[in-house]
């Protein structure tokens, strides 16, 4: 028996003599072999999920500007330090998938992005096995959310303009009928004149308010006939969803016949080439947008403040991208629910307080999510006066 323990002590000697051969102190030997985890545990970890080669590049690198912009501002969350943690998914799905699994196997406790719907659906798949949390900026394609209870997003679906639009047109202008324009050919449009003609029928009460919907020939380059006849049901106001070209088109064509519409739009409007094309037509036109700083001003006065300064100071533009102020919002939410949770390590408690959230205060409007992780959130509304946009409205986040 005493041999026996004489042979095991030798070896247990040996292999520590061979450990240390190749440290020259003690020290060195424990930040080799203990402190790493030390240090890690020191680091709260949130992955940046995003192309930032490719040809979505350009894109990805507005959403990481806010993503960055907020991590400067705000480092730490449980008193540790946040470490971004890159993955470019280099706009290609099969790298997405790859840079995935390896988001999840360096452990981060959310992930941000990515841009590009296709991309976060495929993340998407490997985030909600492993139940790591993760936060859309842009995606917009409800299958984004609707497919994993682990993905949420800053940006509002294109379809929920339809009820911001609906909320302005009746709360705002008092109108109590409306009419349709649309492309017959265009997803996009259909589905937000669908929740704007949901929406309006609610608030008025009235079956009927919707007096027409129009569809029309994507080739189709005379809309008079229409104008004239919406102008006989003494209809004021004119939901248009159709391209930028088709729009600008109609409303010209108005202003030739003399008629006096308030004509409603999409946040496609809000570009300085629709601007330019539409000229004088255009003068009255309102349409909503992702981000107002006017109207953010009105959300979190601090944190806006502080947001507007650091990219001014960063990148030399009065007015971030809508893409900057979602991303930076982005950033907020996951700290807030990691902070909220108390750990960085449960991803189902954090996706537990994302899911729980109501009227957080980002620089994009106040958000609560919906039970798909889709944002409620206030949208600024926007005219066009003396060739510019002006910011004339927010409809607040109280859909139901």
């Amino acid at each position: 028996m005493k041999y026996k323990i004489l042979i095991t002590n030798i070896l247990l000697i040996l292999i520590i003599t061979t450990l240390l051969s190749g440290c020259t102190t003690f020290n060195n030997f424990q930040e080799t072999f203990f402190d790493t985890d030390a240090e890690e545990n020191e680091r709260i970890r949130i992955g940046v999920f995003e192309p930032l080669s490719g040809s979505e590049k350009e894109n990805g690198e507005l959403e990481l500007r806010g993503i960055e912009l907020a991590h400067e501002l705000f480092p730490k969350v449980l008193g540790k330090d946040v470490e971004l943690v890159y993955a470019d998914n280099k706009s290609d799905v099969d790298v997405a998938a790859t840079v995935a699994e390896d988001l999840v196997e360096k452990k981060v406790s959310v992930v941000l992005g990515s841009y590009g719907s296709f991309l976060s659906i495929v993340g998407g798949e490997y985030f909600t096995e492993a139940k790591i949390p993760a936060i859309a900026i842009t995606s917009s394609n409800p299958l984004v959310t609707s497919s994993s209870e682990y993905y949420f997003r800053t940006c509002f679906v294109e379809s929920f303009q339809g009820i911001a639009l609906a909320k302005y047109a009746f709360e705002q202008m008092g109108a109590s009928t409306a009419a349709i324009l649309r492309d017959q050919n265009d997803d996009y449009a259909a589905a937000i004149s669908q929740t704007f003609t949901d929406k309006f029928i609610q608030l008025t009460g009235n079956e009927d308010s919707i007096a027409k919907v129009i569809e029309y020939d994507s080739n189709q380059k005379d809309f008079r006939s229409h104008l004239k006849s919406l102008n006989n049901l003494g209809v004021n106001t004119i939901l248009l969803t159709g391209k930028n070209a088709d729009s600008i088109k109609i409303m010209e064509q108005a202003k030739e016949l003399g008629l006096q519409f308030l004509f409603l739009g999409t946040d496609k409007w809000g570009t300085e080439e629709f601007l330019q094309a539409g000229g004088s037509a255009i003068e009255g036109a309102v349409f909503p947008t992702i981000f107002n700083p006017e109207a953010a001003a009105t959300y979190n006065t601090n944190v806006t403040d502080a947001f507007l300064k650091a990219y001014r100071e960063k990148y030399g533009k009065e007015q971030p991208p809508s893409a900057v102020a979602l991303g930076f919002d982005a950033y907020l939410l996951a700290i807030n629910a990691i902070e909220k949770a108390g750990t960085a390590v449960n991803g189902e408690a954090i996706k537990d307080e994302l899911a729980a959230t109501k009227n957080f205060s980002g620089v994009s409007g106040d958000i609560s999510f919906d039970e798909n992780g889709d944002p409620i959130k206030s949208v600024a509304i926007q005219t066009i006066t003396n060739g510019k946009f002006v910011h004339i409205y927010t409809a607040e986040p109280t859909w139901q």
